[in-house]
């Protein structure tokens, strides 16, 4: 019966990590272009003009009137535009919109650091309390207990790293 109730602790762990090892392998084509600069008028306006577009020739061929496409250049370049007006602008550009977030570090690591923020913060703090009462442990002892503590928090639910 033990056993049972190991391997149904270890599915959401083993789900996550696969789940986690998806998204990372889905973000790697991004990391190239991370940090990469929108022209300081927006990539709408950008495109149009490298096309040899004026605003009144954009505007008729997405069917909006030149003023609103113009606000909508603003609102791109000023990051105040929706996604789904900013879609509609792309395709009128023959562009596809390409939306990501991309992390400043592989995700496996984001989890990773937490669950030893999470392990050190919970050893340190006991130990801290040893200390008062002149018991603390070794600090090689007090690093096995964190190294086994984040091994503990990776088994569980990962949504316990960040309470």
């Amino acid at each position: 019966m033990q056993l049972i109730l190991s391997n149904r602790q270890q599915m959401p762990a083993n789900l996550n990590q696969l789940r986690l090892e998806q998204v990372d392998e889905a973000l790697k084509p991004y990391h190239q272009i991370r940090g990469t600069p929108a022209p300081s008028g927006g990539w709408l306006r950008a495109i149009r003009e490298a096309l040899g577009l004026t605003v009144r020739q954009q505007a008729t061929r997405v069917g909006v009137a030149v003023a609103t496409l113009h606000k909508s250049e603003q609102s791109e370049a000023d990051e105040r535009i929706s996604l789904a007006q900013l879609r509609r602008l792309a395709e009128g550009l023959d562009c596809e919109l390409v939306y990501g977030l991309v992390p400043r570090k592989p995700l496996v690591d984001m989890v990773q650091d937490q669950a030893v923020q999470v392990a050190r913060s919970e050893i340190l703090g006991i130990a801290h309390s040893m200390r008062l009462e002149d018991q603390r442990p070794s600090d090689l002892y007090l690093r096995q207990q964190v190294d086994q503590r984040r091994a503990e928090l990776l088994a569980g639910k990962w949504s316990d790293l960040w309470r």
